[in-house]
């Protein structure tokens, strides 16, 4: 048994084809939860189009975080597994991330994101190659839009708490020793078009952690991320060279677009990659 929680805001060029693929891989005692928050398009109305496999619940509030506690109330069953609206679970990921949690070894596991590049240009290839194989991606729970949690992991905290990563929260509640990735499970995330939506995800995902930091020091500690000797080992081969350039430009570029925005961060609105969800 497991309990899926998606929250989707104005996603209903997506929430179709995310609840197939899960529901192709759901079993008996499974529940999927779709929280539609503060949609002011048709994806409520497509969700409820796959009911009674599905419970769908409304809010006006057009808050991620709010629509995780509003899942989680609703929830019954473990573990849980929390997941973006856009993205696709490969078949037979549902239940390698169910199969990962059940020995108790891991409180906190992801599948490894697939990227989807249809549509995307060669820059953005180019830094998702790089990030990709940074060791930091390498260690789990970064970049898939999935994580799950066993009984014990989701007791690590009470609610989901007002910040704009909270993947980059629950990650942080764990020890490496404590977390990991599944795998042969995948996730499918579809990259964006351009370098243009690139950096606006980028930028959200930069603010998400200085945020945490401000906020969470002390958790911070948990994360052990190496960026200078992941970069260090690419370079060595001169055909990446062009590729790096392009990482270390949007690097560069999303921490200071990050922090100008974080000055105002209370008036800060969610951005989301449109380019993927054409």
């Amino acid at each position: 048994m497991s309990t899926i929680i998606l929250p989707a805001h104005n996603e209903a060029s997506v929430i179709a084809a995310t609840l197939e693929s899960l529901l192709r891989q759901v079993e008996e005692g499974d529940e999927v939860i779709v929280i539609s928050n503060g949609c002011k398009d048709e994806t409520e109305t497509i969700a409820r189009s796959f009911e009674p496999r599905i419970t769908v619940i409304n809010t006006p509030i057009p808050s991620k975080v709010n629509a995780l506690n509003l899942g989680d109330q609703s929830a019954r069953t473990y573990p849980r597994i929390y997941m973006d609206a856009d993205i696709r679970l490969a078949d037979g990921t549902l239940g390698m991330i169910k199969r990962s949690l059940a020995d108790g070894h891991y409180l906190a596991v992801s599948p490894d994101p697939l990227m989807d590049f249809a549509g995307s240009s060669w820059a953005v290839k180019a830094y998702y190659d790089i990030w990709l194989s940074m060791p930091f991606c390498q260690s789990g729970m970064i970049g898939a839009g999935v994580y799950a949690l066993s009984e014990e992991g989701r007791k690590r905290f009470d609610h989901f708490p007002d910040v704009i990563a909270d993947d980059g929260f629950v990650r942080a509640l764990f020890k490496e020793h404590e977390r990991g990735k599944v795998i042969g499970a995948k996730a499918i995330v579809r990259a964006p078009a351009t370098l243009y939506w690139l950096m606006k995800i980028k930028v959200r995902s930069r603010m998400g952690q200085m945020q945490l930091t401000n906020m969470y020091p002390e958790l911070i500690k948990n994360e052990h991320k190496n960026h200078s000797g992941g970069i260090l080992s690419i370079i060595t081969n001169p055909f990446n060279w062009p590729k790096v350039i392009i990482y270390l430009y949007i690097s560069v570029m999303s921490r200071i677009l990050a922090r100008r925005k974080l000055v105002n961060i209370a008036g800060y609105q969610w951005e989301k990659d449109i380019s993927s969800r054409q």
